[in-house]
């Protein structure tokens, strides 16, 4: 399949390392790189959920309101 796509100065230089280290043609370089991207995103490891990691601060300040918080800072001053 034929078609034109613009690729960023990175993806450019991508290419041109694989192409360089593997003497790939571009075809083939572009091919690896994107069946590569695309085998990352269907890694069942790389799609893991994120969570947020939350410790205990000691606070006794609700900031879940940040203008509040911020009201109730100035008060304090």
């Amino acid at each position: 399949m034929r078609t034109t796509v613009n690729l960023d100065d990175d993806v450019v230089a991508s290419v041109a390392r694989l192409r360089e280290e593997q003497h790939l043609g571009l075809s083939e370089a572009l091919n690896q790189l994107a069946r590569s991207g695309s085998a990352h995103s269907l890694d069942p490891v790389a799609q893991q959920q994120f969570a947020q990691r939350t410790h205990a601060l000691g606070l006794r300040l609700d900031v879940t309101n940040v203008a509040e918080a911020l009201d109730a800072l100035e008060d304090r001053s």
